[in-house]
């Protein structure tokens, strides 16, 4: 028999739900009654991880879904770690075939680690590319965070089976937690329906020319940290010569340090993803089939030490702390441009040039993904049209 207390909880969702709808036309689940695994996803819920060796449970307790996640023996950070639910069997299939119509994904979530990143993402059996109709959500804290995701141009049809998901990406390498209070999706008139919650970011957008940027602010202190020789401040890498000039590096132990003063930006808020520009002075890599193998990998850095100096900041100074002060989740990860004097541009997500902006985040760090050594101008480069600059516009 279905509890009192899960009752009075799904008619308090119905009720105050945003989206012009009958009953029947959604999928809920408050987790008041055990977790079902479903390896087909269709009657209860299916999880799996991947690229990696995490590993995942799921559970119900204490009126949420608890989604657990060991990552400690994950070497690369590379892992995903999803749920999925099938809802066909709980929407009106030909009203979500109509061109009006879209559908809408909406959870409560609380995560264990933070900032972090989530996706929420929908397709049904005839999809093909599985970054359509995804979209990722910061969530800046350990406190309970409503996120949604209307979709467009959803073109599922009468008889395909519909799918929704949650999942988590590159994470670190400890044990995290997701709790879900509640799990909803309806069939909406996206004109109807209220705005997405959460500030959903799309993955991954096309890089816009540098010319579209009206701030540009170059680096204003870089730095190498080694976790070889985690004492020694790496000052002045640099090639062998008279004419040569100190460079960033990045290696299997090496770890580029960026800081910028944006301090005229105070209070102002960014206006969609800004860009860095690094500029090549050499790359190696080896060349294997290993996903993203060879990548850069772009972190944000919380809290540099107070008076740090290019000359005198070591590894230990930076990952000694507690709690660690650079993301277990990378930003993004990308393939740097090969060529010398070439631009390598990475993308910044609103969510982290805002925290750049108001203070929260101090700094950058470029690390390697695989087995990768790089070289890029630095602050110190003579020619300052070559010095690493941040581009972003402000609202």
């Amino acid at each position: 028999m279905v509890g009192k207390n899960f009752l009075i909880s799904w008619l308090c969702l119905v009720l105050t739900a945003p989206w012009p709808m009958s009953v029947r036309a959604q999928f809920i689940d408050g987790f008041d009654t055990p977790v079902v695994r479903d390896e087909t996803a269709e009657a209860g819920w299916l999880w799996m991880t991947g690229d990696g060796a995490a590993v995942m449970d799921m559970v119900a307790q204490e009126g949420s879904g608890l989604v657990t996640v060991d990552a400690r023996a994950d070497r690369r950070n590379i892992w995903w770690a999803l749920i999925k639910r099938g809802v066909s069997d709980h929407i009106d299939s030909g009203e979500l075939a109509r061109p009006d119509r879209e559908l809408r994904i909406e959870a409560r979530i609380r995560l264990s680690h933070a900032p972090r990143r989530v996706n929420l993402h929908a397709n049904h059996s005839r999809t093909t590319d599985f970054h359509s109709h995804l979209m990722e959500y910061d969530i800046p804290d350990t406190d309970w965070h409503e996120i949604s995701f209307t979709t467009t141009g959803f073109d599922a049809r009468p008889g395909d089976r519909v799918y929704t998901q949650i999942a988590l990406m590159d994470w670190g390498r400890e044990e995290y937690q997701v709790e879900i209070d509640w799990f909803r999706v309806a069939v909406v008139d996206p004109a109807m329906a209220e705005p997405d919650k959460g500030s959903p970011i799309p993955y991954r957008p096309a890089t816009p020319a540098l010319d579209a940027f009206a701030q540009q602010v170059p680096v204003a202190q870089d730095a190498i940290i080694d976790s070889a020789w985690p004492w020694v401040a790496v000052n002045d890498w640099r090639r062998e010569g008279k004419a040569s000039e100190p460079l960033l590096s990045v290696s299997g132990s090496q770890t580029s340090l960026l800081t910028f003063d944006l301090s005229d930006y105070a209070g102002k808020t960014a206006q969609q993803w800004g860009v860095l520009a690094l500029y090549t002075d050499s790359v190696y890599k080896a060349s294997t089939d290993l996903e993203e193998f060879g990548e850069l990998r772009v972190k944000e850095v919380f809290a540099l030490p107070d008076g740090w100096q290019r000359g005198s900041i070591t590894w230990n100074a930076v990952m000694g702390q507690t709690p660690p002060v650079i993301n277990g989740q990378m930003m993004i990860d990308v393939p740097p441009v090969p060529q010398k004097g070439a631009v390598t541009l990475i993308p910044v997500s609103p969510p982290v040039l805002q925290r750049l902006i108001d203070g929260k985040t101090s700094g950058l760090a470029i690390e390697a993904q695989g087995a990768i050594s790089a070289t890029f101008r630095s602050s110190q480069a003579r020619e300052k049209e070559l010095r690493p600059v941040l581009y972003f516009n402000m609202n």
